[in-house]
């Protein structure tokens, strides 16, 4: 079975990004530390999903930004499919890994919402590597045709492949899209 899907408006939002091939790493840097990273160095084969968000012009500390609101979704809404599909007690990202990529480049770890730093395993102690920036001499957003005004999630299987492209404010398309497959 090939799970994929992307309506027209999807394929506007990334056209270097194509549906069904393999997610093309390109090089941001992480917000926590200003250490560039391979964003493909993140698809790990371990089972997860990932959900990619490039966000959208207005920063991403200004709430009614679509970057901002698309977080916010993901981490509380009941429909949200890392809420749905997560289970009790496991951490944030064990079943969905979700990674923000902003075009800004003054942002800090600490202005970040907690879902993009979670506390995690036995000890609880933070992840820092959610949340990146554009490299002046990389730019991720420039390299995959990605709309800067807009924005867009690139939601990736775990086979490394791209499944879905949607836009920032598609939170009932995001959640029909993993309900078409996934078990709670």
């Amino acid at each position: 079975m090939l799970i994929v899907g992307c309506g027209p408006a999807g394929l506007a939002l990334a056209g270097g990004l194509p549906i069904g091939q393999r997610f093309h790493s390109a090089q941001a840097v992480r917000v926590a530390d200003g250490c560039p990273v391979q964003l493909g160095h993140l698809n790990k084969a371990d089972g997860r999903w990932r959900i990619f968000i490039f966000g959208d012009a207005p920063s991403p500390l200004d709430a009614t930004s679509k970057a901002a609101r698309l977080v916010g979704f993901l981490a509380d809404a009941d429909s949200s499919p890392v809420k749905q599909y997560t289970p009790a007690g496991a951490d944030v990202d064990s079943v969905i890994d979700v990674y923000a990529v902003f075009q800004q480049r003054d942002l800090s770890i600490e202005g970040m919402p907690d879902f993009l730093w979670p506390a995690k395993g036995k000890y609880g102690l933070r992840d820092y590597e959610k949340a990146f920036q554009t490299n002046e001499a990389h730019d991720v957003f420039e390299q995959h045709g990605i709309d800067r005004e807009k924005g867009c999630m690139v939601v990736v299987r775990p086979d490394q492949h791209i499944a879905n492209i949607l836009p920032l404010d598609a939170h009932a398309e995001l959640s029909r899209f993993f309900g078409g497959f996934m078990l709670r």
